[in-house]
């Protein structure tokens, strides 16, 4: 982050008095950034022990070869709905929950620009999650398409797919909503003096998603509502014995689906850049560098969709423009962890919660980085397409990047949202278990995907029996290490544990730290000036 700090800062102007609603009224009709904040983040992490359900489910039946506990249909309606629970109900909102808390407290604003439409916003999640959960008891189960829902076998899936359908829809305007809020919010409330370029990473980072978020949902929305009509309406846009192209929703489906990606990772990325500097007691290496990575990943990811498409047959030289395309992404992701390095360079580091999560995050994140590399080599990725290859690597990005750059911005800002300190022994606890057991689950794919395992299967031959076996004992490991987390954020929430002070991490900057803990419910009455 750029020099402000908390020191800089004059005319907090807290509101003393404390006017808030009480009782069901202050959750249902929340207009309160911090509260809309609150039940994004429990929301998301009621859907993230849904979704683990799910996937510790799917990884019993993969214990060993043969059919044990579920039928195949019944498997891949787990695989679809562990994969749409996870982005759509998990990671996004959670992100989305970060934002409302943090952005307007990092730029000194007194709330959210749009503060009814952000309760719109949250309320809509609930209602499009009962669509996906309720899908599972109609006729036919639920979407069993991949969470991609890739024509023609979304065409021909039963009343879940509809489901399906609406709650994408609804999740979808959610997204919107949220966005355009944070656009505007970062656009133009920031305090006297907070320029663009002294905004924290992190406001920054999520700038940037909204404008991504904002110009790819109405294209997801596109491909379902043509999936929806080919089901339901007589039209032929994917059905190629009417003279559709099913290669046509690949191309609509990735080109939302690629910089979706990317919006479930830049948010992390501006939660590492607030954490390293903080435990490094240094201003983070490079700030404007970062800003510029930041925006020229966001501008890459809509060059590369077709990257997921190798195998569809496309020409030669589309193959390499796409391969050429997405390793140029790795340069201003590489700057981004150059950067980080650069900042922990000669700092003086402590390795509390927080930076334990973000250094983890560099490093897993890092490895996910060069698979991702290697699966954008055309010939190798045709040979490694829809194996358990592709699904290491996509959950060393999403878990070990979304998911720990999560907890460490969580650790790290929940003294300021609960005004309470948790107990340090079992953060790390829960970082090292987390750690090893993530990479006990999902290293072994590597070499399963190598060894041609296909995903999406029930079943599988005889000679991949030990890495499965290895990877569902990390994953029932890694799924039991998160309820730490749970019992550290409920305790915390709960008022037990050290009152946390206005700025419990020495080296922390920003406005966020020049209010009390917990931040008071009115937060910039009268804007703080930034020096």
């Amino acid at each position: 982050m750029s020099s402000v700090t908390a020191d800089h800062v004059s005319g907090h102007g807290h509101d003393d008095h404390d006017h808030k609603p009480h009782g069901w009224r202050r959750w249902l009709f929340a207009t309160n950034h911090k509260d809309i904040g609150t039940m994004y983040l429990t929301f998301s992490f009621t859907m993230l022990l849904v979704g683990g359900v799910l996937a510790l489910l799917l990884r019993t039946e993969l214990f060993s070869p043969g059919l044990q506990f579920f039928q195949p249909e019944l498997f891949n309606q787990f695989t679809t709905m562990h994969g749409l629970i996870m982005i759509f109900l998990a990671i996004m909102p959670a992100f989305v929950g970060f934002a409302n808390w943090m952005i307007p407290l990092q730029i000194g604003a007194s709330d959210m620009a749009f503060a009814r439409m952000n309760n719109f916003s949250f309320w809509l999640l609930p209602i499009g999650a009962t669509l996906m959960l309720v899908s599972f008891f109609v006729p036919g189960g639920a979407n069993a398409a991949g969470w991609t829902m890739y024509a023609p076998l979304s065409l021909q899936m039963g009343p879940g797919m509809d489901f399906g359908i609406f709650a994408v829809h609804i999740l979808g305007a959610s997204s919107i909503m949220g966005a355009i809020n944070i656009v505007v919010t970062v656009l133009n409330m920031r305090a006297p003096g907070m320029t663009l370029m002294k905004m924290p990473l992190f406001c920054w980072t999520w700038l940037i998603t909204a404008y991504l978020l904002i110009a790819i949902m109405p294209v997801l929305a596109a491909a379902v509502t043509m999936l929806l009509t080919d089901r339901h309406f007589g039209t032929s846009f994917f059905n190629a014995a009417a003279g559709g192209d099913p290669v046509l929703y690949q191309h609509v489906f990735w080109f939302f689906g690629h910089p979706e990606v990317y919006v479930m990772i830049l948010p992390a990325f501006g939660i590492v850049s607030s954490v390293v500097p903080a435990f490094s007691r240094k201003l983070l290496f490079g700030y404007a560098s970062m800003v510029y990575a930041t925006a020229a990943i966001a501008i890459l990811s809509f060059l590369v969709w077709a990257h997921h498409m190798f195998a569809t047959g496309m020409p030669v030289t589309g193959q390499l423009y796409f391969m050429y395309a997405t390793m140029l992404i790795s340069i201003p992701t590489g700057v981004k962890v150059f950067n980080w390095v650069a900042t922990m360079w000669r700092g003086s580091l402590t390795f509390e919660t927080p930076m334990l999560f973000a250094i983890g995050f560099i490093f897993v994140f890092t490895v996910g980085g060069f698979t991702g590399l290697i699966l954008a080599v055309a010939p190798i990725d045709i040979a490694v397409h829809d194996t358990y290859y592709v699904i290491a690597h996509f959950h060393y990005v999403m878990v070990a990047g979304s998911l720990f750059g999560m907890y460490s911005g969580a650790y790290y800002w929940l003294p300021k949202w609960t005004g309470r300190m948790y107990s340090e022994k079992l953060g790390k606890w829960h970082f090292w278990t987390s750690m090893i057991s993530f990479n006990i689950t999902f290293f072994p794919m590597h070499f399963l995907g190598l060894a041609g395992m296909p995903r999406r299967y029930a079943d599988y031959a005889a000679q991949f029996t030990d890495f499965n076996e290895i990877a569902t004992i990390g994953a029932f490991f890694f799924g039991f290490s998160q309820l730490i987390f749970l019992y550290l954020a409920i305790r915390a929430w709960n008022g037990h544990g050290e009152p946390a002070p206005a700025k419990p991490w020495e080296g922390a900057t920003g406005l966020e730290w020049s209010v009390p803990s917990p931040a008071p419910f009115h937060t910039f009455v009268t804007p703080p000036v930034v020096k």
